[in-house]
């Protein structure tokens, strides 16, 4: 294995008690989750808002708040608290499996294949959520399916991360081919798609992404152990009885089944995945048992304070959530490069 994929990750603790970090996180959350929920194009007054949520306001404009709130906010709040929450865990598993902390889904594929099997739905399928979510499910699983096999022919990751790279070069020219074909129409979904957004977030969606992916993270969650002894090298995992290549296979499909679905449902949302499991690990350390529950906590936090600021920086219009992360964690990401440096 090359010595770039072979950045440590201590397996040390941080310099955060996790005792308090808890109920700080889930404090944090519900705070941005009130503070978003009042604020956009209609403000409400953060007083009224348990009452407008239960029925009990008397205001003049009660009724128009409360169907803002509960058909409108609410259920893209939950979605964007979801979406960060599997974003960050993705990025968590990925950076434990690479033994790099830059390691993200799409360095083997994962986002890039959804991308390409969303994009062709668009342009060849009219572009319905269902067939969206379907198509970027089976383009997450055929490129993540491609680059492993590929990457079989070389020892270690070093084979996956290069089949990775050229799947996404791959996909990237696809993409770049079936927006060239686009009608106007389709251009401007396809636009607006990358960029990533939480605007289609609803009811319906959100109950038919919830449970498929809680459930999945549950089952990630369930590798802790096999994470923190993947840290130690592969030889040293085998040694400690985890079979590093049947995990290495199962973390990967749960991660495509994680990812195919999500950016299906809100497009290109870049950095989250990266750079929150980066912060908390620099807290906490590399112990994944912690670590991977906190980073869901501060991912659903990133986004829904990413989509708070989409809502408000330019209203009544409003700003790609995709863009926000960027503009936020591409230089936050810089800082923290250029801070370990020195």
């Amino acid at each position: 294995m090359s010595q770039s994929l072979r950045v440590p990750l201590p397996l040390v603790p941080g310099p955060v008690g996790i005792a308090w970090l808890w109920p700080v996180l889930l404090a944090v959350l519900l705070l941005l989750l009130l503070l978003s929920a009042a604020s956009g194009a209609v403000e409400i007054p953060l007083a009224e808002l348990p009452r407008v949520v239960l029925g009990y306001s008397t205001a003049a404009e009660a009724e128009l708040w409360r169907s803002i709130v509960l058909e409108v906010r609410l259920p893209r709040l939950l979605f964007a608290a979801l979406a960060g929450a599997v974003l960050a865990l993705a990025g968590a598993v990925m950076q434990a499996l690479f033994r790099n902390p830059l390691a993200e889904p799409g360095l083997v594929g994962i986002s890039s294949g959804a991308s390409l099997g969303a994009v062709c739905a668009i342009v060849l399928g009219g572009g319905s959520f269902a067939l969206l979510a379907s198509s970027a499910f089976v383009g997450s699983l055929l490129a993540t399916a491609a680059a492993y096999h590929l990457g079989r022919r070389h020892p270690g990751m070093a084979g996956l991360l290069l089949a990775g790279i050229a799947i996404n070069a791959v996909c990237g020219s696809l993409i770049g081919l079936f927006t060239y074909l686009a009608d106007d129409n389709q251009l401007r979904s396809l636009t607006f798609w990358n960029m990533g957004s939480l605007a289609g977030a609803s009811w319906p969606r959100l109950l038919v992404l919830l449970p498929l992916l809680l459930l999945l993270s549950a089952l990630v969650l369930r590798y802790w152990r096999a994470l923190n002894a993947l840290l130690l090298g592969e030889r040293e995992a085998l040694h400690l009885g985890f079979p590093f290549k049947s995990i290495r296979r199962q973390l990967i499909l749960l991660t495509a089944l994680l990812i195919g679905p999500l950016v299906a449902a809100t497009g290109g949302i870049g950095f989250v995945g990266l750079v929150v499991p980066h912060v908390v690990r620099m807290l906490l350390g590399a112990d994944h048992r912690r670590l991977l529950p906190a980073a869901m906590l501060g991912g659903a936090i990133a986004l829904v304070l990413a989509d708070w600021l989409a809502r408000t920086v330019v209203q009544p219009a409003e700003l790609p959530i995709g863009i926000v992360t960027s503009l936020v964690g591409g230089p936050f990401f810089l800082w923290l490069l250029l801070s370990r440096r020195r």
